[in-house]
């Protein structure tokens, strides 16, 4: 086993470690309050090539490893999640999903723009009635020969308003079920397609989402992802890498919130001494550094199986179901450490104790993620 980050990922890590702290920190507290969407921070994180981390060169992306995405992931989510989603998003989701699958007309036509930072994109899967069973899908695709008619409501989505590519969960045949399912690659400002209100949200407020709504949307049918019904397995198979991304951002939240707690343990006193040397906070840290480090290993473990070309369903789920815990507990606690302070905003750390929810939540809830170990145990 070897535990040591080669230079180039050591070099990639110190990066967005400078990123988050020079570019993402100031004005973090602001964006979160008004909800404001970090575009130009976006745009600097495409300019490091940081929105196509994995897709290869040949499509103007970074042609990096999965390990040195989950490193850039939680050094940016560290000060800012809403930041990092958007990383997480592009690169696990969308960008991912049109390289393995995609054909070679829209890796050419969509893909070069979204893995190079010049555009983002989003994925759309949840509806009002479908979250954690994305087999009901209500929106439907209706084929009329060269193309397809979209009809239906999307929820909870990512980059709703910011992104210019939508990739677009349908179904086409009901009798099929899942195996009629689709996916579409769908263009900001098509005919019919809208965006609905921003939705004010407990945590990672300065992320971009949005319900979207399409009314006889016109589809090429050039634009349909791989062979008629491969829909919800591509939908499986990105989710998949998604849940390493979204962990990843878990660890980085848990870490930020660490590292401000024991800063301030060590800063702050009382009864003659920094309160870290009492024992109370002494054995609050040490579980929250171990825990850490537990998460930290699962998610290094998920990237290094995927890099490697091995099953990575498994150790996937068991990274995002544990770091999100992690991420809730150590949060939780590290506004605890700070009494007072923690509840105050100019802290951090009431902030990354809302933004750690979530990761309980998108990308596949605590739940379905059990559903899916222990799926995977008994098989």
């Amino acid at each position: 086993m070897l535990f040591q980050l080669s230079e180039e990922q050591l070099m990639i890590q110190q990066a967005a470690r400078d990123f988050a702290q020079n570019e993402l920190k100031p004005g973090v507290i602001e964006r979160d309050e008004h909800q404001k969407f970090p575009a130009e921070q976006v745009k600097k994180l495409g300019e490091l090539g940081f929105l196509g981390m994995m897709v290869s060169e040949k499509y103007s992306g970074s042609g990096m490893d999965a390990l040195s995405y989950v490193l850039v992931m939680e050094e940016l989510s560290k000060v800012d999640a809403s930041a990092s989603v958007v990383v997480s998003v592009n690169n696990s989701l969308v960008c991912y999903g049109l390289e393995a699958f995609g054909s070679e007309f829209q890796k050419e036509k969509y893909l070069k723009p979204l893995a190079s930072g010049e555009k983002i994109g989003a994925f759309c899967l949840s509806e009002p009635e479908a979250g954690s069973d994305a087999t009901s899908q209500q929106t439907t695709a209706e084929d009329k020969g060269d193309y397809y008619l979209l009809n239906g409501t999307k929820n909870w989505i990512t980059n709703g308003s910011t992104a210019s590519t939508y990739l677009v969960i349908a179904q086409t045949n009901k009798a099929l079920k899942h195996k009629g399912i689709n996916a579409f690659i769908v263009e900001k400002g098509t005919e019919g397609f809208t965006v609905g209100p921003k939705e004010n949200k407990l945590g990672i407020r300065g992320s971009d989402t949005h319900s979207l709504m399409f009314n006889d949307v016109k589809v090429p049918k050039e634009n349909r992802i791989g062979e008629d019904g491969f829909g919800f397995k591509f939908a499986m198979k990105t989710l998949e890498g998604g849940r390493i991304g979204i962990a990843a951002q878990a660890l980085g939240i848990a870490a930020g919130a660490y590292e401000l707690a024991l800063s301030y343990a060590k800063q702050r006193k009382s009864f003659g001494k920094p309160i870290s040397e009492h024992q109370a906070i002494a054995f609050k840290l040490a579980d929250m550094a171990t825990s850490i480090e537990a998460a930290r290993m699962l998610v290094y473990k998920a990237a290094w199986l995927k890099d490697q070309g091995q099953s990575y369903t498994l150790a996937g789920s068991m990274a995002k179901l544990y770091a999100s815990k992690v991420a809730m507990d150590v949060t939780v606690e590290a506004v605890q450490i700070h009494g007072g302070y923690g509840f105050v905003k100019e802290y951090h750390v009431e902030r990354l104790m809302r933004d750690a929810k979530i990761t309980q939540i998108y990308e596949g809830t605590s739940e379905i993620q059990k559903m899916v170990i222990s799926r995977e145990i008994i098989r």
